[in-house]
């Protein structure tokens, strides 16, 4: 069974270079599974320095903007599959949902059984799965009801991880903070995978 690890912490907080840090601590072969849609020039740069910060270090990527559980069940055979990241893929799921249904989106109980269908999709994996996700709850309530809904569908969202996952880790200021169990930079012993 997988061992579930959920990075979180607000934006530029170093989520994902301690996610890719934490995998690369595991043995190959790696997965980036990417949720990122790069719809504009500044999100295009970042998405070529991520995969520059991979390159010739092993690593296989898969992108995927809205079946994640999918792309995981697919995942077999990795030692370590890390998820960059929860927030832009619940985004996607809200964006996807609007096109399809005018007006329509997604609930916080749609939310909630997609995270649950991820969750079992980790759990049936013999891997280490990494999942990066934003905080949202600690601004200020947002001014319109777009941004509220997102913000409460990722917080949903990342409680329903975050209760299953093996271990949380907050990241501030580039500081990783243990919320719940061990997330070190050691590989899972062999004996205990």
């Amino acid at each position: 069974m997988a061992r579930i690890v959920l990075v979180t912490g607000g934006g530029r907080s170093g989520k994902s270079s301690y996610g890719q840090r934490l995998a690369e601590a595991h043995p190959e072969p790696r997965l980036l599974i990417a949720t990122t849609v790069p719809f504009d020039e500044e999100l295009k740069e970042r998405v070529e320095r991520h995969r520059r910060s991979r390159a010739r270090r092993a690593w296989s990527t898969i992108e995927e903007p809205v079946d994640l559980a999918g792309a995981m069940a697919g995942s077999a055979g990795f030692a370590v599959v890390l998820v960059d990241c929860l927030t832009m893929w619940v985004s996607n799921l809200m964006w996807e949902a609007t096109a399809r249904v005018a007006g329509g989106g997604y609930t916080e109980e749609q939310v909630a059984k997609k995270c649950e269908d991820l969750l079992a999709a980790c759990r049936a994996l013999e891997a280490t799965v990494i999942l990066v996700t934003n905080e949202v709850g600690l601004g200020i309530i947002p001014d319109n009801p777009q941004a509220r809904l997102f913000r409460d569908l990722l917080g949903r969202c990342n409680q329903i991880i975050a209760a299953d996952a093996d271990a949380v880790i907050f990241m501030i200021s580039g500081l990783p903070l243990q919320l719940k169990g061990s997330a070190n930079l050691d590989p899972i012993p062999e004996d205990q995978q």
